[in-house]
């Protein structure tokens, strides 16, 4: 009863420690690891009408002096976004407790069906329920891999589970967590053999054990021993000390043991991880057309939503209701631009060639349409219910909302503009 108190004594603390959110309040601790903590996250008005966050999600948070291990998980999750099944981000933030802690907060995708680890509980799974899952974490690490990084840290904690959006024979989907330990594939050769290795010593592939490599391979043999332990419902080497687990896999060149019950098709995906030679092991995009999951219906309940992807994001393009000082439009069927062609962001990056194409844009309409005022011109071309288009949309692409904020201040460019003696060849946009 005592350590009962002492822990709810101990959550409290730490949440009036690291304070809430700007947007959000923090709510029960949901763990805690070497990275810091990990709370329960709620909005704190749900029903706003231009709501881009879950009213749900986890946060993940630490000091800000200790908080690096979150900070690169930030960047890892910035780089791989865009797979269902990765955890989302929802952008980072920091806030100030009771004490004057800063703490640095990483705004995450809440896994309320917990995870895989305490799905599986020391017991076997159905088999088709761990094809579904194991499907699921062969995608999101065929899409990590494909982006150039490598998790490094695989094993059934760092797989939540979330609720499926469909009505099909699982309750839950699984996606990958915890990319506090990825790391960029195929560095050079000085900053590949690092001496030591990343992650959790039941998991390791024998290359990491043995000469501290670790890249995509490394992946899907950790890969092979979350589906060995989800059939069976044991760790993938019968030891509990780290140093003899560690001993078999580099020294005794020892492969997990598989069961002979298990079906063919489980039998001939687990031998394809466990091939202790790296450059053999079958890859992700391999194993996505192994009978053990291919052939499955797409019921797990992936959907692609139309929040917006990171809170930070949505800071920079203001994304507000409309006020007596600017005016906000609204795009529901934008289409999304690669990198190639970028629409932006008013971003400070572009800010200088935004404000030079403003200006040439006013400066052409003045030269065309003397007889009327730049005023009257510039208001008649900017109506609150027409449609910003990007430069080049392409028509293939799929399709995301959108919000900017047009601020009143470019609404006065063309008076400004209209009270100028000026060459329009050295016409040069006002600083707002």
């Amino acid at each position: 009863m005592e350590s009962k108190k002492k822990i709810e004594v101990e959550e409290l603390k730490n949440v009036n420690e690291f304070g809430d959110g700007v947007s959000w309040y923090r709510g029960a601790m949901l763990g805690k690891g070497s990275f810091g903590y990990v709370y329960l996250a709620n909005l704190k008005n749900p029903n706003s009408k231009n709501r881009y966050l879950p009213s749900v999600m986890a946060v993940k948070s630490a000091e800000v002096s200790v908080s690096g291990s979150i900070q690169k998980e930030r960047e890892v999750l910035s780089n791989i976004k865009g797979c269902p099944y990765v955890i989302r981000c929802f952008g980072d933030e920091t806030t100030s407790g009771n004490n004057g802690v800063m703490a640095y907060n990483l705004l995450l995708e809440y896994g309320s069906g917990g995870t895989l680890a305490e799905r599986i509980n020391n017991r076997g799974l159905a088999e088709f329920e761990v094809r579904l899952y194991t499907r699921s974490m062969l995608r999101g690490l065929n899409h990590i891999h494909a982006i150039g990084y490598v998790h490094c840290d695989m094993k059934p904690e760092n797989v939540l589970l979330v609720p499926s959006s469909s009505k099909g024979s699982v309750e839950f989907r699984a996606k990958i967590g915890d990319l506090g330990l990825a790391k960029r594939e195929n560095q050079s050769k000085k900053r590949r053999l690092e001496p030591y290795w990343r992650g959790t010593p039941m998991y390791l592939s024998p290359e990491a054990v043995a000469d501290n490599v670790q890249e995509s391979p490394a992946d899907i043999w950790a890969l092979g021993c979350i589906v060995l332990e989800m059939l069976t419902g044991k760790p993938p080497w019968n030891r509990k000390d780290a140093e003899d687990v560690l001993r078999k896999i580099g020294e005794g060149h020892e492969l997990p043991e598989i069961p002979g019950d298990l079906s063919k098709e489980a039998k001939d995906f687990l031998k394809g991880c466990f091939v202790r030679k790296p450059t053999y092991r079958w890859t992700a995009e391999m194993l996505l057309i192994h009978p053990f999951v291919e052939g499955l219906s797409d019921d797990d309940g992936v959907e692609e939503r139309e929040e917006v992807e990171d809170i930070n994001e949505v800071d920079s393009m203001q994304l507000v209701t409309e006020t007596d000082d600017e005016v906000s439009y609204s795009q529901e069927d934008w289409s999304c631009i690669s990198e190639e062609e970028s629409v932006g962001y008013w971003s400070e990056d572009d800010t200088e060639i935004t404000e030079d194409e403003i200006a040439s844009s006013f400066a052409e309409e003045r030269m065309s349409i003397r007889s009327s005022s730049i005023d009257s011109g510039f208001n008649s071309m900017i109506d609150t219910s027409s449609q910003v288009a990007s430069r080049n949309p392409s028509n293939n692409s799929s399709k995301c909302p959108l919000k900017f904020t047009i601020p009143a201040g470019v609404l006065a460019l063309g008076s400004w503009l209209d009270n100028q003696d000026f060459d329009h060849h050295c016409l040069k946009a006002p600083c707002f």
